[in-house]
């Protein structure tokens, strides 16, 4: 048995036992509104979304990667199932809810978790930027057509966030703006949005079901493109969030591990009646900035939303929503990476290119996917076109003119496969050419082709072709591909 096992899981659940269980409190109080909404979005009854964020938040506490992290339903994949909802009902939104979880399961298997090393801290900055807007923009409803009194209200709850902590951090300021605010609505009785405003709240415990869809192949097509979307979106937000928080807490945490906790997550929630979900930033933000570090934070805030809508369900929806829009805005304020605007002008143009361009379709399409995966290519495109310019072709001629080396420097692939091409005089008469590759890597087939390529139009004009330097790493994709030593090599070549 690993001895740093149980020290380790002691300090995941119990070394921060009052910090994480206020925290919990917080985020408690902060996810029911949120929950609401995104029942709302996806079409189905609140409880749906409050349920989830009970199940995920603890399912995930346990078995997840990230300690501290908060998971629950969220708009990225509530936006997903509309469509299936409208269509088909609640019964099938539930049967995508487990498929979903199942594929995350399979791609933590997988150990997929991974891809995140192919993620720009470009893309990264982008994704959080955007992030920040969305969720401001998510407060804007609760900020139109509002009395003035609800402005003041927002302003008051900003600056006990704000002020708090200077007169002591034992609680978390959050949590006091959310007791003085409800206070103070109470006594005011002015014309104020509360949570009970979002939607009835359930009285009852979830209890197991299975979903009641035939078991067949027609179904299974139906549910399957909408629970491939949520279990990519679902997994692409965990993952950045996760990466998220262990740079503010200066933690590490276990990505793949991560994502068959979320899969573990969501297919016992699509069991109880809840939709699918994710990580939330915004939640694990408030989680860390109100003291949460640990499992016990994320279960906290499971429960105790779960004990506040069953059995405190007539206080809680007492509480005004501009406590938690306050709460919100002090998110965005805190997610949004000011620094990157500064750095506009300091860093390479194509890492801001590849920054604003990722807010910019993060929030135009509200799809965390698309906008990432933008991102993900441009980054991709700069840096190839990068690495195909430091690249270049030397070359020595013999004294008696017969023989040329060329001496190859930097790296051969798809991108810098036509300069290598063009960089050779094939119409020069010489008895023997020497290509040395000693400082140059041959990485894919369109490099290969292009070695086959010079090679055999040398040799058609009567040279001797040596090839010299070539790595092992180098040598092994030319054993392999390349064709200029085969019969009829030219041909093969030029497709005849």
């Amino acid at each position: 048995m690993n001895t740093d096992f149980l020290p380790q899981l002691r300090t995941e659940w119990f070394g921060n036992i009052r910090g994480d269980i206020l925290a919990g409190i917080v985020v408690a109080l902060a996810l029911i509104p949120e929950a609401i909404a995104f029942s709302i979005i996806a079409g189905v009854d609140p409880k749906i979304g409050l349920y989830a964020s009970f199940s995920i938040a603890v399912i995930t506490a346990i078995v997840g990667g990230r300690p501290g992290m908060i998971s629950a339903a969220t708009a990225a994949t509530a936006v997903l199932m509309v469509t299936l909802v409208r269509d088909y009902g609640l019964e099938y939104l539930l049967a995508a809810t487990v498929l979903a979880g199942l594929l995350q399961i399979g791609a933590g298997l997988l150990r997929l978790g991974y891809v995140m090393r192919f993620v720009s801290k470009s893309v990264m900055t982008g994704f959080v930027n955007a992030l920040a807007i969305l969720i401001f923009m998510a407060q804007l409803p609760e900020l139109t057509n509002v009395t003035w009194v609800t402005y003041v209200m927002v302003a008051g709850g900003l600056a006990i966030i704000y002020l708090f902590p200077r007169i002591t951090k034992a609680i978390p300021s959050p949590l006091v703006c959310i007791v003085v605010l409800t206070v103070i609505s109470l006594f005011i009785n002015a014309d104020l949005r509360t949570v009970g405003d979002m939607g009835e709240l359930p009285s009852t415990l979830p209890v197991f079901l299975i979903p009641d869809i035939p078991l067949n192949l027609e179904t299974l097509m139906i549910i399957l493109p909408y629970s491939a979307a949520v279990a990519v979106v679902g997994l692409l937000e965990s993952l950045m969030t996760a990466q998220i928080v262990d740079d503010l807490t200066d933690t590490p945490s276990n990505k793949n591990r991560e994502c068959i906790g979320q899969g573990i997550a969501n297919t016992a929630t699509g069991f109880i009646g809840g939709m699918a979900g994710c990580a939330m930033i915004g939640q694990s933000v408030i989680n860390v900035k109100s003291g949460g570090r640990g499992r016990l934070s994320t279960f906290v805030a499971g429960v105790f939303l779960l004990f506040m809508i069953v059995v405190l369900s007539d206080i809680v929806s007492i509480i005004p929503m501009a406590a938690l829009v306050a709460i919100m805005i002090m998110v965005s304020i805190g997610t949004f990476s000011w620094s990157s605007i500064k750095n506009l002008r300091d860093h390479p143009r194509s890492s801001s290119i590849v920054m604003l361009a990722t807010v910019v379709t993060v929030v135009a399409t509200h799809n965390l996917a698309i906008g990432v995966l933008i991102g993900v290519l441009l980054s991709g495109i700069f840096f190839a076109w990068k690495i195909s310019q430091i690249f270049r072709v030397s070359s020595t001629l013999s004294q008696d003119g017969t023989h040329r080396t060329y001496n190859v420097e930097g790296q051969v692939f798809f991108a810098s496969a036509d300069d290598f091409t063009a960089a050779f005089n094939f119409k020069e008469a010489l008895d023997k050419v020497t290509i040395d590759v000693s400082h140059a890597h041959i990485w894919d087939i369109s490099s290969v082709a292009a070695l086959d390529m010079v090679v055999l139009k040398f040799r058609r004009e009567g040279a001797e072709v040596e090839l010299i330097g070539l790595n092992e790493a180098s040598e092994t994709i030319v054993d392999k591909l390349a064709i200029h030593d085969k019969p009829g090599a030219f041909e093969r070549l030029m497709g005849h």
